[in-house]
């Protein structure tokens, strides 16, 4: 099988996956106990009032037929509505999801390019002071509870010292500025968000470091056990060229751990967000839980899942650009 024939099957087995998690989390949500009719019965609703509502959504229809719309509205990119503040759901999330990623996707990418290079050095330098001790900073802030680690960082910086704004996206002089009719993303150019930027990201980046560097060092031990490092001496290789060598091959476990590192930090982000005031993913996906707003939990899990399994995707697919040694299993050769 050629390696364009390996790249058409994962594609295929990526999209049938996708579908059976959008096809799994359609009867989760709908097999859960509770609904958000349910909540606006308690809130005092009629008899009359919840039967429109019923109407309205759909939720009088067979199973099948609600999966059929489900399934044919999905395709077209329609994610539904959200039952509890009637915005289409993509509408509604995309400017905190934009809003929660530029926070976690840049901290955590560079807080696993500086944890590989500290957690490489450290394997390369076995038996130093260094290597036994320089664990001990990045293990303190990674197992440091996010909303304490937000909140020492709020003391240090924003109340003692009084160097930066500890709250919020940007100042409300600033919405005022842009005006109701300006687009989300104008927000992001304004030297005001970058202020407030810099906390909740170095409080990710912090909290990250501890993960890749722990793997680095361990897989850069590792692989400088192989024969392949001591071929590399032998010949007469640098330290420098040899240790490039050797962090090139080791990076492959921190590589795959970054997807699902990025997806995990959809859960901490909830906590940050509250202590730091950010209009993100994580207080939507916590407000939409408590009020049984499914299509809105629905539409998040659903775009997490495909961050995961598109991640995997392309994780695969970099192992043997990265590392010559991984093969394509049943691959041709010549």
């Amino acid at each position: 099988m050629s390696k364009f024939k390996y790249v058409v099957n994962k594609t295929i087995v990526t999209t049938v996956l996708l579908f059976f998690v959008a096809s799994g989390l359609f009867l989760f949500f709908r097999m859960m106990p509770g609904s958000f009719i349910d909540y606006v019965a308690v809130s005092g609703a009629s008899p009359e009032q919840i039967a429109a509502l019923e109407e309205k959504w759909g939720l009088n229809d067979p199973l099948y037929v609600q999966y059929f719309r489900y399934i044919t509205n999905l395709l077209q990119g329609d994610m539904g509505t959200s039952f509890r503040l009637g915005q289409p759901v993509v509408e509604l999330t995309l400017p905190r999801m934009v809003n929660s990623f530029i926070l976690i996707g840049p901290a955590i990418t560079i807080s696993y390019i500086l944890g590989s290079i500290y957690g490489g050095v450290m394997g390369m330098r076995r038996g130093s002071l260094f290597e036994k001790y320089g664990i001990i900073p990045v293990t303190v802030f990674g197992t440091i509870p996010e909303f304490f680690l937000g909140i020492l960082i709020i003391a240090i910086f924003g109340s003692w010292l009084n160097l930066l704004p500890v709250g919020g996206m940007v100042n409300p002089a600033t919405y005022e500025m842009l005006g109701e009719n300006a687009p989300f993303w104008a927000i992001y150019t304004t030297l005001d968000f970058w202020k407030h930027y810099i906390l909740p990201f170095l409080t990710v980046l912090l909290l990250y470091l501890y993960l890749s560097a722990l793997v680095m060092r361990t897989s850069v031990v590792e692989v400088s056990g192989q024969d392949f490092s001591y071929y590399h001496r032998m010949k007469g290789l640098s330290r420098f060229d040899r240790g490039r060598h050797i962090m090139r091959h080791a990076s492959l476990p921190v590589i795959t751990l970054f997807p699902s590192t990025m997806t995990r930090a959809v859960g901490g982000m909830v906590l940050i967000e509250v202590v730091f005031n950010w209009p993100g993913i994580g207080q939507l996906l916590v407000n939409s839980v408590l009020f049984r707003d499914f299509p809105v939990v629905q539409f998040v899990f659903f775009i997490v899942a495909v961050w995961v399994i598109l991640g995997n995707y392309a994780v695969d697919l970099i192992y043997g650009v990265i590392d010559p040694r991984v093969a394509i299993e049943g691959t041709d050769e010549n």
